[in-house]
């Protein structure tokens, strides 16, 4: 019995000094690898991007605008354009002015003109060829407050001038949700999902030519997206009120619009279909749920 309990000790003691022997070196590989990593970060070259920029201060208004140029690391910074801005921000000029919010293309502040296309530098990817400056510009045709912010007060104006919300003929306090059939429901698919960043609209030469009466694609856009609701009962007012020759004809079918947005979505389409409507092309559907009889 001694025998054996002197065994199993030797062979505990071994298992033991052999498990610390394996640890120690794992723990001596890991500090090495740390080592040659932090080396070959320290060796790592620049990457520097220039970034030329429009400013424009309302402070000074003898100074006209003007491109002003930064260098940055691209090790250094992230991914996108807003990481670029932020950085500059941050690290080099603080008095850089720009709308920022969510970083995640949802809600469409940070809409500017990069690289001559209109686009949100929440999800624009830097282009990483250092020998080519890239530059930005704030959303074309709209006046400017400071830098790269534009007035939108027009722009939300013109949205608010269609009436945004459900209309019914009978006014009163709601007391239930109204229902749609699926496919009523998917009518307004890739309609309801735009963000109001402006990005069609400023990128439209006829929006250009026809700021004050033609309603641009964004507005229209959500224009159309009210009138097939089914749950909205104001269809011959809102196609009313967009008879004249300007508000929708104005548009000439460039796509400008639908090649930037940067949500996807079809704004071209969209006033097509609003066309065909004013005209007695095409007439809404009827809904596929009778919603008077399900409130009852």
């Amino acid at each position: 019995m001694r025998t054996l309990v002197r065994k199993l000790f030797k062979i505990s003691s071994k298992q033991s000094y052999f498990g610390s022997v394996i640890r120690f070196n794992a723990t001596e590989n890991f500090h090495v690898s740390a080592e040659v990593s932090a080396v070959a970060g320290e060796t790592k070259s620049e990457r520097n991007k220039t970034f030329a920029i429009y400013r424009w201060n309302p402070d000074q208004p003898d100074t006209k605008p003007a491109m002003q140029n930064y260098v940055v690391d691209l090790n250094k910074c992230g991914p996108m354009v807003l990481d670029a801005l932020i950085k500059i921000k941050n690290d080099m000029d603080s008095t850089l002015t720009f709308r920022r919010s969510c970083r995640e293309g949802i809600c469409g502040s940070c809409s500017m003109n990069i690289g001559g296309v209109n686009s949100l530098a929440c999800i624009s990817k830097i282009d990483t060829k250092l020998d080519k400056p890239l530059k930005i510009y704030p959303l074309p045709h709209m006046y400017v407050i400071k830098d790269l912010v534009p007035d939108m007060n027009h722009f939300y104006k013109q949205y608010s001038s269609i009436q945004p919300w459900l209309q019914r003929k009978v006014e009163g306090k709601g007391t239930q949700q109204f229902l749609q059939s699926l496919d009523d429901r998917q009518k307004i698919d890739g309609l309801y999902e735009c963000i109001l960043c402006a990005c069609c609209s400023t990128s439209c030469p006829s929006y250009w030519w026809n700021g004050t009466k033609f309603l641009g694609p964004a507005t229209l856009m959500q224009a159309y997206r009210w009138v097939i609701d089914s749950r909205d009962e104001a269809t011959e007012q809102r196609l009313g009120r967009l008879k004249d020759a300007f508000s929708v004809f104005r548009c000439h079918t460039i796509m400008n619009c639908t090649s930037v947005c940067p949500k996807g979505l079809n704004p071209g389409k969209a006033i097509a279909e609003m066309k065909k409507l004013l005209v007695g092309m095409a007439k809404k559907d009827a809904p596929g749920l009778n919603t008077a009889a399900l409130q009852k």
